[in-house]
């Protein structure tokens, strides 16, 4: 592997947020939703990988894990430990308690499908739905056999309103909207006004 802080673009005495904006910016840069139908679309798949492995190596020098084990380590599930983490973050997001959501999973060193799946939930409860596309996307490619995964990325590529995460109460049976119905009512109301 070539050394992780230059594929970043940082220096070894980056700061922790340097390295994680210079991932992050990396990350929109080479995100393989970006080169869809693209011939360099391999190309950017392969940096989308020496991108993510070079991230989990620095956090794992600086978590004090050595630089033993491949770069899909760091985002394979971390058994039990794993699931306690992501479960808390689940429980936040469910909560609307999208700080605190962001927090743990900001100080996560697990950045596996899981983790990319529950960022794609938090930017969707803010309403970010490109950010939450792009999350969900990695995790769906990172677990393709995950049927939660690939829902949340197929109602984002239909437009993301009809995707309502885990724990979000719809309305009641019989009754009630919200505010995407609403817009859409006032939407289709304004343009029969102007057909008149």
């Amino acid at each position: 592997m070539n050394d992780p802080y230059s594929v970043l673009g940082v220096s070894a005495g980056a700061s922790d947020n340097d390295v994680k904006k210079a991932y992050h910016e990396l990350v929109r840069k080479y995100h393989p939703d970006n080169y869809h139908d693209n011939p360099l679309a391999d190309l950017a798949s392969e940096k989308m990988k020496e991108i993510n492995e070079a991230y989990d190596e620095i956090l794992r020098q600086r978590s004090g894990g050595g630089t033993n084990g491949g770069g899909a380590g760091a985002r394979a599930y971390a058994g039990s430990t794993g699931a306690v983490e992501f479960a808390r973050v689940r429980q936040a997001i469910n909560a609307g308690n999208l700080a605190a959501a962001e927090q743990m999973l900001g100080a996560s060193a697990n950045r596996n499908a899981e983790w990319n799946f529950l960022m794609g939930s938090l930017y969707y409860r803010k309403g970010w739905l490109d950010d939450a596309r792009m999350y969900y996307t990695t995790a769906a490619s990172m677990d393709p056999g995950n049927a939660e995964y690939r829902q949340a990325l197929n109602y984002m590529r239909q437009g993301g309103q009809a995707y309502r995460p885990y724990g979000y109460d719809a309305p009641a049976a019989g009754g009630g909207c919200d505010a995407c119905d609403i817009c859409t009512a006032m939407m289709c109301m304004n343009m029969c006004c102007r057909c008149g």
